[in-house]
């Protein structure tokens, strides 16, 4: 039964059964509402971020996910932005409306069919593959289960059962075919066991998520003033989280695929189960993941109440670094004697913000190039937060795959179907052309949901999840005109400005 079967919908109850209890069909409608109620807690429930991580783990290690994740995915550049937008995904595929359920799946589903090719293997993937989206859905239950079994709470045996169906209830949503999960739970355990045993591998994926994405996670953006800080806390805490990771994966993968065994891990697992599970008992809006989500994303200058002290205490600490540079005694700089010709001050300063722009906004998968999928990345993350229809998402899909073609021609020299950093940065003085600022014409037109030509501040809000800002207003001082949008757009893309809205949207981590 779906969550959305759990509706009252306000008909009284049949002669002879209570309101309370099972309806015609032997139904609980009481029942229903507690399973729903429960169902919806786990992914409020701290312990499920570390479910999470080991459910990410199972997916990465299936080959096709796994090359689907390398080829397509944003989560090593910016995986606080993935973050979010798969709290936000999971948060409407869980709801009981299904009218925003279903709005979800098909846009999940738009996504996913975009997401196809080959793998290092020469393999080929397809995000829509039956028994991956399967798979996905199966490591979502059973690390549920995993995560209260590991705390020492275990489930009732009825209950896992109707949480089972309630899981798979999601891939129905999402259109598959009924019977790509087992019908029973006793056979779900034997499917689940024999894919773990036989198709799982030490993909390159899962081996980014365990020891390269904790260990390089740039900081969130309510850190960002605080590098040294986060720096060290991320070196202390990175190894103990992929070590609880490791040590939580099913036994005879870890061995199958050359897993380290750290002396402790499994204590240790179970004590950061035990210890996060505490945390629950703590009031709910301290511990409710959209609300964390919320304030590690804060930045000067959104629209959040909290972000007037955050700037206020970014400013305050840079001024105190700047005090602490100045009484402390430094050692002399000095600037090398000699420089060639090539390397005057200018141009090596030219050349640190030319590469920081590859890397924080051209390159979204994070690969070290430039390719097709790091535009397709800034199409899914823009349709995303403006939550487009499929017309809408298609046409601006279709804008940035033609300035991908236009950017082939001006940039790839070599013909190797990328565009390189040095590529770019040899080519970048020509990188706004007829392409680009059609790409800026159809991101305003799709924003612009009224049509009144010009962007107001809702829907400045809703692209930028931020306030709007007066100093980008066009004519009147009341909106963002067409023209001031499409000139700040291509500028920024253009690598000529970084000081615009765009710079978080399309540069946060």
């Amino acid at each position: 039964m779906t969550t959305s079967d759990a509706a009252d919908t306000g008909s009284p109850a049949p002669d002879g059964a209570a309101a309370d209890g099972p309806g015609p069909d032997g139904a609980d409608p009481l029942a229903d509402q507690q399973l729903s109620s429960r169902f919806h807690s786990f992914f409020r429930d701290p312990r499920w971020a570390l479910a999470m991580v080991r459910a990410t783990v199972l997916e990465a290690a299936h080959p096709a996910i796994g090359a689907a994740l390398v080829e397509n995915s944003t989560f090593v550049a910016h995986p606080w932005r993935r973050l979010r937008n798969t709290f936000q995904s999971m948060q409407r595929m869980i709801g009981t409306d299904p009218e925003v359920r279903d709005r979800e799946a098909a846009r999940l589903n738009r996504m996913h069919a975009r997401l196809r090719g080959t793998d290092a293997k020469n393999r080929p993937y397809d995000a829509m593959d039956p028994g991956a989206r399967a798979w996905v859905v199966a490591t979502l239950f059973e690390s549920s289960v995993t995560m209260f079994r590991l705390s020492g709470q275990p489930l009732e045996q009825d209950f896992v059962e109707e949480l089972y169906d309630e899981f798979k209830a999601m891939l129905v949503t999402m259109g598959d075919e009924p019977g790509q999960l087992p019908d029973t739970l006793p056979e779900f355990w034997q499917y689940f066991d024999r894919v773990v045993a036989t198709e799982l591998e030490n993909t390159e994926a899962m081996r980014i998520i365990l020891y390269r994405l904790f260990e390089h996670l740039p900081a969130p953006p309510l850190l960002s003033a605080l590098p040294t800080v986060w720096a060290a806390a991320r070196a202390a805490a990175a190894p103990i989280v992929g070590a609880i990771a490791v040590a939580s994966l099913p036994e005879p993968f870890r061995r199958r695929a050359g897993l380290p065994e750290i002396p402790g891990a499994q204590t240790l697992m179970q004590s950061a189960y035990l210890s996060i599970g505490l945390v629950r008992f703590l009031p709910a809006s301290w511990t409710d993941p959209e609300n964390i989500i919320d304030f590690l994303s804060l930045t000067p200058g959104s629209d959040n109440p909290q972000a007037r002290t955050l700037a206020a205490v970014q400013s305050q600490i840079e001024r105190a670094g700047a005090l602490i540079r100045l009484l402390l005694p430094l050692q002399e700089r000095h600037e090398p004697e000699t420089r060639t010709a090539t390397a005057s001050p200018a141009a090596a300063a030219h050349r640190r913000e030319t590469e920081d722009f590859f890397r924080q906004v051209l390159d979204q998968t994070g690969n070290g190039t430039l390719d097709w999928p790091d535009l397709a990345a800034m199409a899914r993350e823009l349709a995303s937060r403006l939550d487009l229809d499929e017309p809408e998402e298609a046409r601006l899909y279709q804008a940035f795959a033609d300035w991908w073609q236009e950017l082939q021609r001006a940039l790839d020299t070599d013909g190797d179907g990328s565009v390189s950093a040095e590529e770019y940065a040899a080519g970048a003085p020509g990188l706004a052309g007829p392409a680009l600022i059609r790409v800026a014409e159809v991101l305003f037109d799709v924003t612009d949901r009224d049509g009144n030509g010009r962007i107001d501040p809702d829907e400045y809000r809703a692209l930028f999840r931020a306030a709007f800002h007066r100093d980008t207003t066009g004519v009147d001082g009341v909106a963002y005109t067409r023209s001031s949008f499409v000139k700040e757009f291509v500028a920024f893309m253009a690598g000529r400005r970084r000081t615009t809205p765009f710079d978080p949207l399309l540069a946060e981590a």
